[in-house]
């Protein structure tokens, strides 16, 4: 740890005076995976990020993924994971082992985290309150045009109500939200967590999303990092194969969320510690923004 002089921090504390006030009691979701929730050191430094952001009047929520975890359970209990156009096929045992990653171990793992640190983080899932309200969805075959293909209980997003949410941060908590939903039978799905946190943000018409990840950001074809994006320029940059493989749904994701309210959305390296702090309170900022045209 780089060890400042005490005038140095004091300057340092003093730059980021601006967006303290410019995001004061602005919703901000962050959409929590990658290497930034399995390598300890960063795990405590998000824990630590997240708290310093409530405590100077921000409105965090959380929403996590779990993948890696989900994976190594199943191993564990003999059970082979199989992907679907990069969808985990979820049948009935698979879903208990999914509920029991994503709405046990992994969060509540995140809300003591939190907690530690001086937090008050409240765990729950989009089916506690039932806000989170979801379907079967169906995918559509690489082979065959005009068949869709079931891969079990992944649900996708009807509608989101986000009062749970609001009456918590109303009360200085800090959500962490397990992506399952529920439908109008009470039939429980997986749900992406990146898709989540853009839907989630859209209904609170949160001030950002940021999505944690495992890269830099867009980069084009040279490697440098590309930022301040519309989604007119990221449809561009998608059809001439500068936005490429998984990063295209994730751009996507980004995407939706600036169309359906939110001020901006932000892909930013999970790897880098404290990524979530350079990224509100510093001008610079770190990863890719998107941004309303």
């Amino acid at each position: 740890m780089t060890d400042f002089a005490p005038a140095d921090k004091a300057h340092i504390l003093s730059e980021a005076l601006p967006y303290i006030q410019r995001f004061y009691d602005k919703t901000i979701v962050i959409k929590y995976g990658g290497n930034a929730m399995t390598e300890r050191h960063l795990m405590e430094a998000f824990a630590k990020d997240v708290v310093l952001l409530k405590l100077v009047g921000m409105n965090p929520v959380v929403v996590h993924g779990g993948g890696p975890q989900i994976a190594e359970l199943l191993k564990r209990i003999g059970k082979q994971s199989e992907f679907i156009q990069g969808m985990r096929v979820t049948d009935e045992e698979t879903l208990d082992v999914v509920e029991m990653v994503l709405g046990g171990l992994v969060n509540q793992d995140i809300v003591t985290l939190i907690n530690k640190h001086g937090g008050k983080a409240v765990g729950l899932t989009g089916k506690d309150g039932n806000f989170i309200h979801a379907r079967k969805m169906l995918v559509a075959s690489k082979e065959k045009a005009d068949q869709m293909l079931d891969i079990g209980q992944v649900g996708e997003i009807t509608s989101i109500d986000p009062e749970i949410i609001q009456h918590l941060d109303v009360r200085d908590f800090i959500p962490v939200v397990a992506p399952l939903g529920a439908d109008a039978e009470g039939n429980a799905f997986n749900i992406n967590a990146d898709v989540a946190a853009g839907k989630i943000a859209g209904a609170l018409q949160a001030e950002k999303v940021i999505f944690m990840t495992n890269t830099p950001g867009v980069l084009d074809k040279q490697g440098k990092l590309l930022t301040g994006l519309t989604p007119r320029e990221v449809e561009e940059l998608t059809a001439d194969g500068t936005i490429s493989g998984g990063m295209i749904p994730k751009v996507g994701y980004a995407v939706d969320a600036v169309n359906s309210g939110v001020k901006t959305a932000h892909i930013i390296d999970g790897r880098v510690e404290h990524a979530l702090l350079l990224e509100v309170l510093t001008r610079e900022g770190v990863g890719t923004l998107v941004k309303r045209m």
